[in-house]
């Protein structure tokens, strides 16, 4: 089953003109980040591996605004969505189109109203998938994201806050592992009584 999340990056979107004859604006991000932990999403915090996009599916990927499949920017398929995964993270460049919200969008981020990215993704929901520990000294899970199923959506997005609904689905995968270290623990209690170790 693909499930879908979303997460948010704190970081700065740049217009940039292109063109010799005529000018036009191109929107310039990173979707994603490697090996930067983000804030605590709930009771966990999430970093992404350099090698999480290598088998990642990028073919159709939409640019929009806010999520929103009705504010389309570009796409990878037409072009007018560019990715490249670089030591940094998933870079995107989009050609937006000469919509009224999209000039309405470059508006507001020349004026500094907009400036975060966001993305959507699915993972296998397997071992390889993703990776959760407990750090004790801080009292908060970690979760390293090693491999990407697909990246479905890069965002421009207003507000740069986390809805509950958005960590969802990583909120179970928390709670996999909170169950499976109970049941480490209670196992190695029931060892030590019986005098096994």
């Amino acid at each position: 089953m693909k499930q879908q999340e979303t997460r948010l990056l704190n970081n700065d979107i740049e217009i940039r003109s292109i063109g010799e004859d005529e000018k036009r604006d191109v929107i310039v991000g990173y979707a994603l980040r490697f090996n930067s932990w983000s804030e605590d999403l709930g009771g966990f915090i999430e970093n992404i591996e350099p090698t999480a996009l290598n088998d990642a599916d990028l073919n159709n990927v939409v640019a929009l605004i806010n999520h929103d499949r009705n504010l389309v920017l570009g796409r990878s398929t037409s072009g007018t969505l560019k990715l490249e995964v670089d030591e940094f993270g998933l870079k995107y460049t989009i050609d937006p189109p000469n919509t009224t919200y999209a000039r309405d969008l470059i508006e507001s981020m020349k004026r500094g109203d907009i400036s975060q990215s966001s993305f959507a993704f699915s993972l296998d929901y397997d071992d390889d998938s993703e990776h959760w520990e407990h750090d004790k000294e801080r009292d908060i899970y970690k979760r390293t994201i090693k491999r990407f199923k697909s990246i479905s959506d890069v965002s421009v997005v207003t507000v740069p806050a986390y809805s509950e609904t958005q960590v969802v689905l990583a909120q179970r995968g928390l709670d996999e592992y909170k169950n499976e270290l109970e049941k480490q623990i209670t196992k190695r209690k029931m060892l030590i009584e019986l005098d096994l170790i």
